[in-house]
């Protein structure tokens, strides 16, 4: 069994990827963790160093998730993609054809009150139909089971 789990390092891909471990251990699946770095939007000098940084740091989150699953008692494998997230995880499923994949849901915490949660809900429901979201664009494209892991 292959589990692919999107992965950024990311307080909230962590929870998933622990998550993950939970209910698959007794599968005993190999798991993919796959990281994506947004290429920048032009080609100034400055982005180039802004996407080196954010490349780096996703590497090391990588690896950091690997050595936790590794400890945990799994053979894991990774992947470093460039471009859209929502095309290289596609693009990942379609070559790899992982039996699952697992995506943690965004999110932005309202601090509780009503003005916040309704501020909050327009937001999301703003970005969702101007740019769509990884986890709606995946769910609508994908080929393999997709489990979206809600954010505590």
């Amino acid at each position: 069994m292959k589990v692919m789990i999107a992965y950024d390092g990311s307080r909230n891909a962590k929870l998933a990827l622990a998550q993950t471990v939970d209910l698959f251990r007794c599968n005993a699946p190999t798991l993919v963790l796959v990281g994506v770095a947004e290429n920048p939007r032009d080609a100034s000098d400055a982005n180039e160093d802004l996407f080196q940084q954010e490349y780096e740091a996703l590497k090391a989150a990588l690896q950091e998730g690997v050595d936790f699953a590794t400890r945990e008692g799994f053979d894991v494998d990774w992947i470093l993609a460039e471009g859209d997230p929502r095309k290289m995880l596609l693009r990942a499923t379609q070559k790899h054809q992982p039996n699952v994949l697992v995506i943690a849901r965004h999110s932005n915490k309202p601090d509780g009150g009503i003005i916040a949660q309704s501020l909050s809900y327009f937001v999301d429901e703003l970005d969702y139909m101007t740019f769509g979201s990884v986890s709606s664009f995946l769910a609508r494209r994908v080929e393999c089971p997709l489990l979206i892991l809600p954010s505590p």
